[in-house]
Formats: structure tokens, C-alpha cells, sequence
């Protein structure tokens, strides 16, 4: 800790490997984070599809924190469910926050942990796809932690809600914690690749594919501007 460093914030190997006095409570961190990422719209610039996809990496690490499993696929499941839990509890806070005062966030001058085009942004990507964007956002870091919000203001029905929250808990989690634990024993195994040792690659790879589709919205959105302007 003694060469800490601010930018180690974004590093979602930080987290799973951090220690205190000696003790690991890396899976505290994740756990942590994955609900803060997906319930306090202050946690839009944590680690997000990376933290997952690494945490399968670690999960023998991880999981045994808890339990001391033999099994390779009994940890990575029991570490995939925990995060899927905390994910779901995020979502239902978001809900809750969105519910019970998300209307100020609209009045809300931006800040370092805020961003209203964020939330306006989320907002229409919630009305295009209704309930399903709660499973869509799952994927798409910002959106993801926004979505819930949004459903909260407007009051979607709870147990739709619900429904789509445990789901694309389930979905993301297992996806992103099954393919970091199985891409790494492939790697591993097949080219004698240790995927640990290219962990700043791997973190770069994933960030461009999950910001791949906002980008490109993005730039959509600045051509369809574009064109009305020079309609106008």
C-alpha cells in the first residue's frame, strides 16, 4: 500500500489481489464494487465487465477466502452466484434511490461522481428498449449504472423489474466469471499462456469491446445532429 497509487483505482486487479495486515479480502472488494457499480450512481467509473472477467482469473483465489473447495467448477459457480447476489442488490438500491429522490438528480450540477448527460443519455436508451434495457445495460459500463435509476423515477413495475434484474444478474455474471476462468485453463493449457501476465492487455482488450457500442452511438448521435442541423 505504501506505493499506491490514484490511477490503481481503475485497475480491477488492485481489488482482487489487495490485502490488509496480510489478510485478502479481494472478494470483499468485488462484491463491493459490483454493487456500488450497479447502485450508487457515484460507481460509474469503477471496473466493471474487467473486474468480472479477472475474478474468474482468481476465482480459486477468491472463493477461498470462504471455502475451501477442490472442485474447479464448484468455485468459479459459488464466485459467479455472489457477484450475480451483489449485482442484483445493486440494481434494487439503484430502484429504490431512483424511486425515492432520483427526480433531484435531474437539478443536479455536475460533478466528479456525476454526469447528467449520463442520466439523460440512460434515459433514452430505457425508453427505446423498456424493460429489456435492464438486461441490454447490464453490458454497457455508465448505462449499467444509471438504468436502475431511471427505472426507479419512473416507477416501472416492481416485479418486472425484478425479473429482469435477477436475469441479467445471472446473465452477466456467469458470462463474464466463466469465460475469465475457462479462457485462462484454455490458454493455459493449450499455448502455455499465462493470461495473469498479460493482465494490462487483457484490461485494454475489454474496455475497448464494452465501449465499442458508446462509441459508436456516439457517433450516431453526432451525425443525426449533424443532419438536422444542415436540414434546418
Amino acid at each position: 500500500m505504501n506505493d499506491f497509487h490514484w490511477t490503481q483505482l481503475f485497475n480491477p486487479e488492485f481489488y482482487i489481489t489487495m490485502e490488509v495486515g496480510g489478510v485478502p479480502i479481494g472478494i470483499y472488494m468485488v462484491l463491493f464494487i459490483v454493487f456500488a457499480e450497479t447502485g450508487l450512481f457515484a460507481g460509474f467509473f469503477l471496473p466493471g465487465d474487467s473486474l468480472l472477467f479477472l475474478s474468474g482469473i482468481y476465482s480459486r483465489e477468491l472463493v477461498e477466502t470462504f471455502f475451501q473447495i477442490e472442485s474447479d467448477f464448484y468455485n468459479v459457480t459459488i464466485l459467479a452466484l455472489l457477484i450475480a447476489i451483489a449485482a442484483t442488490l445493486g440494481n434494487i438500491f439503484g430502484y429504490w434511490f431512483g424511486a425515492r429522490s432520483g427526480q433531484f438528480l435531474y437539478q443536479k450540477e455536475d460533478s466528479f461522481f456525476f454526469k447528467k448527460k449520463y442520466l439523460v443519455e440512460s434515459q433514452v436508451f430505457f425508453e427505446r428498449h423498456g424493460g429489456k434495457a435492464i438486461i441490454f445495460a447490464r453490458f454497457l459500463p455508465i448505462v449499467r449504472t444509471f438504468v436502475p435509476i431511471i427505472a426507479g423515477i419512473v416507477h416501472m413495475d416492481k416485479p418486472k423489474f425484478m425479473l429482469y434484474n435477477v436475469l441479467s444478474s445471472l446473465l452477466w455474471s456467469f458470462t463474464l466469471v466463466f469465460a475469465g476462468h475457462y479462457l485462462y485453463g484454455f490458454f493455459l493449457t493449450e499455448f502455455d499462456l499465462d493470461l495473469k501476465q498479460h493482465i494490462e492487455k487483457i484490461i485494454l482488450l475489454l474496455i475497448a469491446i464494452t465501449t465499442f457500442p458508446l462509441v459508436m452511438k456516439a457517433i450516431k448521435s453526432r451525425k443525426n445532429n449533424t443532419s438536422s442541423e444542415d436540414a434546418a
